[in-house]
């Protein structure tokens, strides 16, 4: 009664100040109010005991600085991090991340606590607006665990003899393709792993005009930069608000609608085929919409499945190969090794190209894989690992939804000379496993389901290219600095074919294959 007395007193002798004393109180109580709504995750239990990490600021927590360095190709914050040792607390609006700073804390989190940390923490653009809620890399287990098991069957022996095949044929076209034009390699990358993907996910060759490749690529690209671009991702309560507040959503929806589309175009053919008993042999045909499957999911998940399948497949496959041409520019010596070992196999007169049959033959270049993806890491960050259940690891207690994630730079930096490129690091009798002591793709329950396919067709082509083209720098080149994400050329090189006889066994495989007619 006295407060409320007071404030009768100060209305009535000085109303100005009173009104401006009731604006400051609403502000405080308002900025209370948002501040414990939008509290990170890590922040809400008195439980929690965290890592250390940066303060942040109010509300924001380290979003700012996160978001300001995302695109640095030297990586400084993410580096920076690693100060706190090897786990680091980082609140990004309303989430709450630890970022995983070595190989040892990665292993015992990722993949001894999978069952724990499999979950995903909610993102109303990206996932949901953007993919429908269906691309399964970010759904929940709840909703990614049948996509999951649809896409179990490439990891089969069967399945990867069979793709096999197509990936060796598609090889032996892009080969050819190196030959004809040399000087965009880049491109034949691309298209080798779009045309291999497309294939075993749709079941025909690739004969897509450049404009619909184009299309395809973009959905990528605007896809992944959807992922954290938008507050409401970071602050997930935001897409609780009434629709009409939600102004974000125009934006948003209209990406959604073209991506929807554009996936439409790709996967209706192909529908069709097998409603009509033309298809060819696929992984749609013959797994997804296999009535032995079982898949639960109706049409529009199913399309979700296969298209995601081509997303994943085929840029990260290209830009392991351009990770490959750079490393072969930076660190000849690695390159010559490389091919001692496949002449040693093949014959260093050209005698006949490498095969998928040569791999357990040619373990220098299975862990040449493996440092390609290691050296320049293609995923500086994995998407979060959430914890689906509070638990305790080394004196530290985590919350449920509290999200762990590879910091993938410090990570693949944990070894000896990590900016030198050694294979031979990775000559350790595990060579052939590309995830055994690599976190690129992924880890525990969320490992990528492709990566032995992924591994196979950068083997069968990273060999051919080894035996058969020599690469030199045609201009000036940043070993640091190399942007081997772009769709045009990331970095000059000069192509050449390593003799003529060597032209000759790549030609006479693509007439083999009958595929010559389609390098370009």
């Amino acid at each position: 009664m006295a407060i409320h007395s007071e404030l009768l007193v100060l209305a009535s002798e000085h109303p100005a100040k009173a009104i401006v004393s009731l604006l400051l109180a609403a502000v405080t109580l308002s900025l209370l109010v948002i501040k414990k709504i939008f509290q990170p995750i890590g922040k809400r239990s008195s439980k929690a005991r965290l890592p250390p990490g940066p303060p942040g600021v109010f509300l924001l927590g380290s979003l700012l600085d996160f978001k300001n360095n995302r695109y640095d190709p030297e990586h400084k914050y993410l580096k920076s991090l690693t100060q706190y040792g090897e786990m680091t607390t980082i609140h990004l609006g309303s989430k709450t991340w630890i970022l995983l700073n070595s190989p040892r804390v990665v292993s015992e989190i990722i993949a001894k606590r999978g069952t724990l940390t499999n979950g995903r923490s909610p993102m109303p653009i990206a996932s949901g607006i953007v993919s429908r809620s269906r691309r399964s890399l970010l759904l929940p287990p709840s909703s990614w665990t049948e996509p999951r098991r649809v896409m179990h069957h490439l990891l089969s022996g069967a399945a990867l003899t069979q793709y096999g095949a197509w990936q060796e044929l598609e090889s032996a076209q892009m080969m050819a393709e190196y030959l004809r034009q040399p000087g965009r390699w880049f491109r034949h990358h691309y298209r080798y792993a779009n045309s291999v993907v497309h294939r075993i996910a749709l079941g025909e060759r690739l004969m897509k005009s450049g404009k619909e490749l184009e299309d395809l690529q973009d959905v990528v690209t605007k896809f992944v930069g959807s992922i954290g671009m938008s507050l409401v991702d970071w602050f997930p309560d935001l897409d609780h608000l009434p629709r009409f507040l939600q102004v974000w959503r125009p934006y948003w929806e209209r990406l959604d609608r073209w991506n929807y589309d554009i996936y439409r175009s790709w996967w209706l053919p192909v529908k069709e085929q097998i409603v009509n008993g033309t298809a060819p042999p696929s992984f749609v045909r013959d797994v997804l919409l296999a009535e032995s499957t079982k898949y639960t999911g109706n049409d529009q998940d199913a399309m979700y499945v296969a298209m995601q399948l081509i997303e994943a497949g085929s840029d990260t496959t290209r830009e392991a190969l351009n990770v490959f041409v750079m490393a072969s520019l930076c660190h000849p010596d690695a390159f010559r090794q490389a091919r001692l070992e496949v002449d040693r196999v093949c014959g260093s007169n050209a005698e006949r190209l490498p095969g998928l049959a040569d791999m357990d033959a040619l373990p220098y270049i299975c862990a040449m894989i493996k440092e390609v993806l290691r050296w320049r890491p293609i995923f500086p960050l994995t998407p979060d690992h959430t914890a689906t259940a509070d638990f305790d690891f080394e004196g530290y207690h985590f919350p449920a939804g509290v999200g762990f994630v590879i910091n993938g730079i410090p990570v693949c930096n944990a070894c000896e000379d990590p900016d030198e490129f050694r294979p031979e690091r990775w000559l350790d009798g595990h060579e052939m496993d590309a995830a055994h002591g690599l976190w690129q793709f992924g880890g525990g329950r969320r490992i990528c389901v492709g990566y032995r396919l992924a591994q196979r067709g950068l083997f069968i082509n990273m060999a051919r290219l080894v035996y058969c083209f020599d690469y030199a720098p045609d201009g000036d080149i940043n070993p640091i600095i190399l942007n081997h994400h772009r769709i045009d050329e990331p970095f000059p090189v000069k192509v050449t074919v390593r003799s003529p006889k060597h032209e000759k066994l790549v030609l006479d495989e693509a007439k083999r294959l009958d595929v010559l007619q389609f390098a370009e």
